[in-house]
């Protein structure tokens, strides 16, 4: 029997699992939206209606182009060019989540609280403690949406990060951050492979 392109998995009160397929290799990302219900619905949302498709990981931020303080260490994404605007949503604090920057954390990019939404997000690279509440990565003190966390494919998210960036960006915060050659979403798909 031929295995399905891809296998929806849809747990009540669980997990969801999402597959990008990248230019660099796959990424499956497991979400929780029992825990993080605005963001972790809101990404899963965006890929149900295809707007990873054809989004690109355009920024690596690491100890050596860092703008920002203390220092991080992410990858971040974006939806492809044209898809529709999104609300913004109410922010949800790793307090309230437990959801914490570690490893493999996928969250959500934001300027002030209840800006984010998930035309952008970003994974961590090791540990980030910064980016939960209480940090001091923000002057606001509230930290990032964290929703989900890389399952398989944490190579292909290391390989991002260390790839050649610009020496300049549209922005001084982002000055060398911006890939010389940003990574393709070509696919992002709800399920995993059976």
């Amino acid at each position: 029997m031929a295995r399905p392109e891809h296998l929806i998995r849809l747990e009540a009160g669980g997990a969801n699992t999402v597959t990008l397929q990248t230019t660099r290799g796959t990424i499956d990302i497991e979400v929780y939206p029992d825990r993080a219900p605005l963001s972790a619905g809101q990404f899963l949302q965006c890929v149900r209606l295809g707007h990873y498709d054809g989004g690109t990981f355009w920024r690596a931020v690491r100890a050596d182009n860092d703008h920002g303080s203390p220092p991080i260490e992410v990858v971040q994404a974006a939806v492809a060019e044209g898809a529709p605007p999104l609300a913004p949503l109410a922010h949800e604090p790793t307090s309230l989540t437990g959801l914490r920057h570690r490893d493999g954390t996928v969250s959500l990019a934001r300027a002030e609280p209840g800006t984010a939404t998930a035309a952008a997000f970003f994974i961590c690279q090791g540990n980030q403690p910064a980016l939960d509440e209480g940090g001091l990565r923000n002057p606001d003190g509230l930290g990032f949406a964290a929703f989900g966390r890389v399952l398989r494919g944490m190579e292909v998210v290391r390989a991002i990060h260390r790839s050649a960036t610009l020496a300049e960006a549209p922005a001084e915060y982002i000055r060398a951050q911006v890939l010389a050659t940003p990574v393709r979403i070509e696919r992002a798909a709800l399920g995993g492979w059976a």
